[in-house]
């Protein structure tokens, strides 16, 4: 009987390692729990890098600067306002002291319902700016769903929640990140929140990728769905048939980094 020829068993042994590899990278999606890969995708898109940082970014013609250092940090934006014939320039700041609003450099006496909207603000620019840095606060409760492909790519789904204490005012919203299996890198995003009215729903894709310093920043696509009874883990579903709406994009302009060491 004939041997086979050597580039037949060659091939064959090609195969054989890609089914194995298949397999074992198969096994690993199923046992890696949501902490695991919310863990990856923050090592791919900068790790600690961004927790002894100083970033500065301009966003819908407002300045935000973020400083962080290990366990302290400043959140702040800028803005001239215009009001009664004159020019005020903002600065709002957040930090572990609280949230205070400088008017022409003089610190301002604000409500505290407004200190709480002014500081919910800064902190949400700010929030998404870094994703998926932030998603390890002691205050972050993350769950695993079922992978799910949106464009024929597959992704892991986790859904983050957030705790009474801690989580700020916020605390009832809801997300669910789509992590790629491949990259580890959160493509697309989703989440609720409670409106005066009603709930509000919002999907993100990322796009214009860019690493600064070593730090990964996207910009994003900001949809909402076109009918109010839409389940979140429906809007990657009404994204891929086109039955959600453009409302916006989020672009984060003149980025600088300036790592701490």
């Amino acid at each position: 009987m004939p041997y086979p020829k050597l580039q037949h068993l060659i091939v064959f042994a090609i195969l054989l390692l890609g089914c194995k590899q298949q397999k074992t990278k198969n096994s690993l999606n199923k046992t890696q729990t949501a902490q695991d890969i919310i863990n990856q995708s923050i090592l791919v898109s900068g790790g600690d890098g961004f927790s002894s940082s100083k970033i500065r970014f301009t966003f819908r013609d407002k300045l935000y600067m973020a400083l962080r250092n290990k366990n302290t940090f400043q959140l702040e934006r800028q803005f001239s306002e215009d009001s009664e014939n004159s020019v005020s320039e903002i600065r709002d700041v957040l930090s572990n002291e609280g949230f205070k609003r400088y008017i022409n450099l003089v610190v301002s006496k604000v409500k505290d319902s407004m200190a709480s909207k002014y500081a919910a603000s800064v902190n949400s620019v700010h929030y998404f700016s870094v994703l998926p840095f932030g998603l390890n606060d002691d205050a972050v409760k993350k769950e695993r769903l079922e992978n799910r492909f949106i464009k024929n790519k597959n992704y892991f789904s986790v859904e983050v929640t957030f705790k009474e204490n801690g989580g700020g005012e916020d605390f009832e919203d809801k997300f669910i990140y789509w992590v790629n299996t491949e990259t580890f890198k959160v493509d697309y995003l989703a989440y609720s929140y409670n409106e005066g009215d009603g709930k509000g729903m919002r999907f993100r894709e990322a796009y214009n990728e860019r690493y600064i310093e070593g730090l990964r920043f996207v910009d994003y696509n900001n949809y909402k769905p076109k009918m109010s009874s839409a389940d979140l883990k429906d809007l990657p579903n009404l994204f891929e048939s086109g039955s959600l709406e453009l409302l916006s994009r989020i672009e984060l302009k003149q980025i600088t980094v300036e790592l701490l060491n």
